[in-house]
């Protein structure tokens, strides 16, 4: 059953299960747009972003430029298959579906654990944030409330969630928003005693003082500051217009890496000396310092707090949705299929929010050994799933063009020229992860994960996925055209637990509609 049919909110919010697995279509074009507005502002523009500018100078500029444009191409080949192709677990399916089993598995759990540990990071940064207000609450308590809290604003329902992310990304672009227009307004000599003009650029040791290589080294980091920009392709499944509402986000996403992090670090190196230490500490902090706002570290304060709660929502929602779409597959236990009568996957929310109370106990007992190897572990990993990504788009591109070209509806631009520059950028990244000091152990200890991964998918291939011979699963919102419904023999292809046809795996097939034949 397409998704693209619009439904009556009423209809929606009553609970009728019409996405896939049981799921709901509670989320409307305006949390989609917030969603998708709000996933790549986190606590890393507001803080990290002053890491950045004190190892490269004023060309850090361009290092989140160069890191923007390479997202952006991204997110354009995301939305192509998804637009295309919406699914259930999004680019789990399709990379699933292009590149075989073992890299859709190994996706999809990479992804899980990256944002089941992004929970534990972010409740952790805002149980440190909370704690300037409250200094006698202990941090892993402080921590441990906010995750509770959040976690039962997933369990009510998608729309929930939705709600309280648009507020919260409303609140962060707002914010941006007035950083931009206050900025401007120094830098043209229009606010009071301001000198105005541009000379911080090049008035500390030049442009680009720790030179070109320096630049080029912050281009990883910064990647990592844009990961959350996919979310919205995730969400599409339990919206009432998917195609549209991830197709209207993807074409905005120039504007939005252009305004929020180009701009706005132009306006703080532009505005304070980049040698300042008030920068690497909180750079918009700085800015508002240097333009005498009142009570700057106050509201900068809230405004990270506001940045970490909406990264904790997202990543809480994210990771049981994605491991509520390995399920479909025997790619997980299948006790994380059930939803409740709100269609949410509460087991599989609780899965993440459980790992995430583990490892703030972690933070708590052993914050310089156990914690800090959980942070390193993860932090190639969404450059890893991005990079798999691209791959798939190519693949999938091609086989769309020969036999349903009318799904093309958003492509790629420059097919397939800058599709394969992005691959060999993205390669670029990843490996010159393993050779700059600063991120040498994240990359290694995110292969460790990797391998663990593939570890898990030859233990469940050779003993099969226990329970899901044969059973029918649906992940697509669209049915491909010319695939028949029906179901798959794990015995046919004489492996257990597997499907006959590798290419046309039954596990991603539609259900059996009664026009199917």
């Amino acid at each position: 059953m397409s998704t693209g049919t619009v439904r009556d909110d009423s209809t929606a919010r009553a609970g009728a299960p019409t996405a896939p697995g049981g799921l709901q279509q509670g989320l409307e074009r305006r949390h989609m747009q917030l969603i998708a507005l709000g996933g790549v502002i986190g606590a890393g523009l507001f803080v990290g972003s002053g890491m950045v500018v004190r190892s490269t100078g004023p060309a850090a500029v361009v290092s989140f430029l160069a890191a923007g444009v390479l997202t952006v191409l991204i997110m354009r080949m995301l939305a192509e298959m998804t637009v295309a192709r919406p699914a259930l677990g999004s680019f789990y399916a399709h990379v699933r579906e292009t590149l075989g089993l073992r890299a859709g598995f190994t996706v999809g759990w990479l992804y899980w654990y990256f944002f089941v540990i992004v929970v534990a990071v972010e409740a952790v940064a805002g149980g440190r944030i909370v704690r300037l207000w409250l200094p006698g609450v202990p941090l892993w308590a402080v921590s441990l409330v906010l995750m509770a809290l959040l976690t039962a604003t997933n369990m009510v329902s998608a729309r929930s969630y939705g709600e309280f992310e648009y507020w919260f990304s409303s609140v962060k672009v707002l914010a941006i928003v007035v950083f931009l227009l206050l900025g401007a307004l120094y830098v043209l000599g229009l606010w009071p005693d301001a000198p105005g003009g541009l000379g911080h650029l090049t008035a500390h040791g030049g442009f680009a003082p720790e030179g070109v290589g320096a630049v080029l080294a912050a281009v990883v980091p910064c990647i990592g500051f844009f990961t959350g920009a996919e979310i919205v392709t995730i969400a599409a499944a339990e919206s009432v217009e998917p195609e549209r509402a991830v197709a209207d986000a993807i074409r905005s996403i120039v504007l939005r890496v252009v305004a929020f992090y180009v701009l706005s670090i132009f306006l703080v190196v532009t505005v304070v000396p980049w040698t300042s230490k008030a920068i690497e500490v909180s750079p918009y902090a700085a800015v508002l310092d240097r333009l005498a706002v009142p009570a700057a570290g106050t509201v900068m304060n809230a405004l990270v707090l506001i940045a970490v709660l909406s990264c904790l929502n997202s990543a809480l929602y994210t990771s049981s949705r994605m491991l509520f779409a390995l399920t479909r597959n025997g790619d997980a236990p299948r006790g994380f299929t059930k939803v409740s009568a709100s269609g949410v996957p509460r087991r599989a929310l609780l899965a993440g929010t459980s790992v995430g109370y583990l490892s703030v106990i972690a933070a708590w007992i052993s914050p310089d050994v156990v914690f800090q190897f959980l942070i390193n572990s993860y932090g190639a990993i969404a450059l890893f799933v991005y990079l798999a990504i691209a791959v798939a788009q190519v693949r999938m591109r091609r086989k769309l063009e020969r036999t349903e070209p009318e799904r093309l509806t958003l492509k790629m631009w420059l097919f397939p020229w800058l599709s394969w520059v992005t691959i060999a950028l993205m390669a670029v990244v990843i490996g010159a992860m393993a050779f700059l000091p600063d991120s040498r152990s994240q990359f290694w200890l995110s292969l460790l994960t990797v391998a663990v991964v593939l570890t898990g998918y030859e233990l469940r291939r050779r003993n099969g996925p226990a329970g899901r011979r044969g059973r029918r699963t649906r992940m697509w919102m669209t049915p491909p055209r010319g695939r028949p419904a029906g179901r798959g023999s794990a015995r046919r292809s004489g492996r257990p637990g597997f499907p006959a046809a590798r290419r046309n795996p039954p596990s991603v097939r539609p259900p059996r509609q009664g026009s199917a034949r």
